[in-house]
């Protein structure tokens, strides 16, 4: 039932702990049906909450009775008028308001179908989304929706109860595409809404064995999508290729393509080991390229038919042929990595191969790059930001991402203001007395291979006159470099 806080005028459905409070009506309906004598319930409200005054509540409470007078818009729509133009219609009528998406649309679809078990699976999409980022909730879905636990969805998500990795936590959006990409090899998700209502895209008909089958292939897609197994796997395969963090991974759409690649590879019987390769290169190809990062849904509908009508060995390596060229490695990468943000794709497969290689923190003995990402250590400067600013550098040339390394903090309070020049040189000098001052290492081999190892150009430590525009140049093709040798190498 639904209920109301007067004192903010929100409303909620009813709980436990709204009915044991004061300060809600916990069941609106006698209100607005005139059933409940508003002067008796303003004074009854005023008596248990005296700090809000009787005409505020006589003002909220006539608002309140006053929803049943208020009119609906309401628009006809023809009955013969295809799917394509209702939809079109219902997206440009809420792109007034919240804008609402094709994944809405679709989600209401599944949600009014109970003939073929929409309803049911409209929660399911739902709960597994909710559940991938709040494991608790399982609790609550068992306790409040009865019904539903006792579902075969129900037992093939309740292995989610226990997991807390938070790599890949897909919207109900996400996992919509995904289950219908892979089922019905087709990209646009108005088509799924036209499939749902039994749509022939040949004879322009609807036909009821065509929507029936539909449910029951998406069903099929879900059921794929919340397996335990390719789920794990999948995820798994993900932080191989040195992706161990969301900070690493910030658009969605990579990440569910390949994992579309994934259940589609699984279902052809390819070699896991081959799989594995497949789709990480392909992810941090998307990543790269930024592959779908404009017009996602048409590039889905491309791949996925490429895909499905031919051996992905043989599409991969056209792809890369085309979009992955000597002119890419040496020149557009090197140009990509000339940006200020820390979460720009190349900055991130950068981080990647370092994790995948087993790469040290900057100046570190110990320390690997992974572990100070899984411990949610600080990127620093190697031109320290507080010597560039000295300089008269701005924000934006001295936050670039050739100046970017991961380093203990310790070590970075350490450098402090120092040049590059002048703590490097430090560093030579306790590599002789072999007592650690600044950092652990104490060998000048091991300052010279953890310098290339973070893409230092060894310039840096060999020419103290070098500047800082020509480091930032030497170091993009450094970077660029690490990550050819990374790709190639998944």
């Amino acid at each position: 039932m639904p209920s109301i806080h007067p004192p903010t005028e929100r409303f909620e459905v009813s709980n436990p702990a709204i009915r044991k409070s004061k300060e809600w009506i916990p069941d609106i309906a006698p209100v607005i049906q005139g059933k409940s004598s508003l002067l008796k319930l303003i004074r009854e409200y005023h008596t248990d909450n005296p700090g809000i005054p009787e005409e505020e509540l006589e003002r909220v409470f006539q608002n309140l009775t006053g929803i049943v007078q208020r009119q609906v818009g309401l628009i006809e729509l023809d009955a013969h008028l295809d799917i394509q133009t209702v939809t079109e219609i219902f997206i440009r009528i809420n792109s007034k308001g919240v804008v609402l998406s094709q994944a809405d649309f679709a989600m209401s679809k599944i949600a009014a179908n109970e003939s073929h078990g929409g309803n049911q699976l409209r929660k399911a999409i739902d709960y597994f989304c909710h559940l991938a980022v709040a494991p608790q909730f399982f609790s609550t879905i068992q306790k409040n929706d009865a019904a539903f636990s006792t579902t075969d969805y129900f037992k093939q998500m309740s292995w989610l109860k226990d997991e807390n990795d938070d790599l890949y936590d897909p919207s109900y959006s996400d996992m919509l595409r995904v289950a219908f990409t892979l089922q019905f090899s087709r990209g646009r998700l108005d088509e799924l809404v036209a499939l749902l209502s039994g749509r022939n895209f040949e004879t322009q008909q609807y036909e009821a064995e065509i929507e029936e089958a539909s449910y029951k292939r998406l069903k099929v897609g879900v059921e794929q999508f919340m397996n335990k197994t390719n789920f794990e796997c999948f995820v798994m395969i993900v932080k191989s290729a040195g992706f161990i963090d969301p900070r690493l991974v910030r658009a969605q759409n990579p990440l569910n393509f390949a994992y579309i690649l994934y259940l589609k590879l699984r279902q052809e019987k390819y070699n896991p080991a081959e799989i594995g390769s497949y789709v990480r290169r392909w992810f941090v190809l998307s990543l790269l390229t930024g592959r779908y990062s404009s017009s996602p849904e048409s590039q889905f509908d491309q791949d996925i038919r490429q895909i499905s009508s031919r051996p992905f060995g043989e599409y991969i390596s056209l792809i890369e042929q085309a979009e992955l060229s000597d002119a890419f490695w040496t020149a557009g990468l090197v140009q990509a990595l000339a940006t200020s943000s820390s979460t720009h794709p190349t900055f991130s497969t950068y981080l990647a191969a370092q994790v995948k290689t087993g790469d040290l923190g900057f100046l570190s003995s110990d320390i690997q790059v992974q572990q100070l990402l899984l411990h949610h250590g600080d990127i620093h400067h190697v031109f320290p930001r507080a010597y560039l600013k000295a300089q008269g550098l701005k924000r934006g040339d001295y936050n670039q991402v050739a100046n970017y390394v991961f380093m203990q903090t310790e070590i970075n309070i350490s450098i402090g203001k120092k040049s590059p020049a002048e703590y490097l040189q430090n560093i030579l000098a306790q590599c002789s007395t072999k007592i650690p001052k600044l950092g652990g290492i104490v060998d000048e081999k091991l300052l010279r291979a953890n310098l290339l190892a973070n893409a230092i150009p060894l310039e840096l430590l060999d020419n103290p006159k070098l500047t800082y525009a020509k480091f930032l140049a030497a170091r993009r093709t450094l970077m660029a470099a690490k990550i050819r040798k990374y790709y190639e190498g998944l």
